[in-house]
């Protein structure tokens, strides 16, 4: 299903964020970060999050409310196809990619960019990452996730729209937990909550991927 970006979509998107609440330039790193995430208690609503996102098996098309507001997107996603090519060569997987996080960024309430900062910096962009401890794919998504909320099978992870849905679910669950302080959020992302190389790594990261429409 395509994110509605009517009002009434924003305000539905905005209450499913309060439903979870409820209960740079940098190097590329060589090992992806994400390992240390704890395995907690979820939320009904953040369970149903990522249990839906096991079904998606194509990139949405989102629906926008008026013609500038889908000029907007196209553009964004032309610039970014741009930028990310020396990284994922092929044309329609580097699109699908894109497609694919916009939409499970706008849908978590985060900011594209900060999530393409934090692809960068877990995984170089590498779609089969694995670090020491197990966690994969793109952002880095740990396996305990997925028996969380399926059959376990980690397998799953590797599947793009899965893996940047899970990982932007999380992050939207930790950003709540932490009252809106993306600093901290991104701590207990990495699993160093409190510490600054992680944090400052991924806004670092974040600045290369921000769009400004022209003028």
């Amino acid at each position: 299903m395509s994110p509605d970006l009517s009002p009434s979509g924003r305000a539905r998107r905005r209450a499913c964020a309060a439903a979870i609440l409820s209960p740079g330039l940098a190097l590329l790193p060589r090992r992806a970060h994400a390992g240390a995430q704890v395995e907690e208690p979820l939320a009904d609503s953040v369970r149903s999050a990522l249990a839906a996102a096991v079904n998606e098996s194509a990139p949405p098309e989102p629906v926008f409310e008026t013609i500038e507001e889908r000029l907007v997107y196209l553009r964004w996603l032309g610039e970014m196809s741009n930028r990310l090519k020396k990284r994922k060569t092929e044309h329609t997987v580097r699109v699908d990619f894109l497609k694919t996080l916009w939409y499970s960024s706008k849908r978590a309430g985060l900011e594209p960019s900060l999530v393409l900062g934090l692809v960068q910096v877990e995984s170089g962009f590498r779609k089969y990452a694995i670090s020491s401890v197990g966690a994969r794919g793109y952002m880095q998504v740990m396996p305990f996730w997925a028996r969380l909320i399926g059959d376990g099978d980690a397998s799953r992870l590797f599947h793009l729209q899965t893996n940047l849905a899970f990982g932007c679910v999380i992050l939207r669950h930790y950003l709540n937990r932490e009252k809106g302080d993306m600093y901290m959020a991104l701590g207990r992302y990495n699993g160093s909550r409190g510490r600054p190389e992680y944090p400052n790594a991924v806004f670092a990261s974040q600045r290369l991927w921000v769009y400004k429409p022209p003028a």
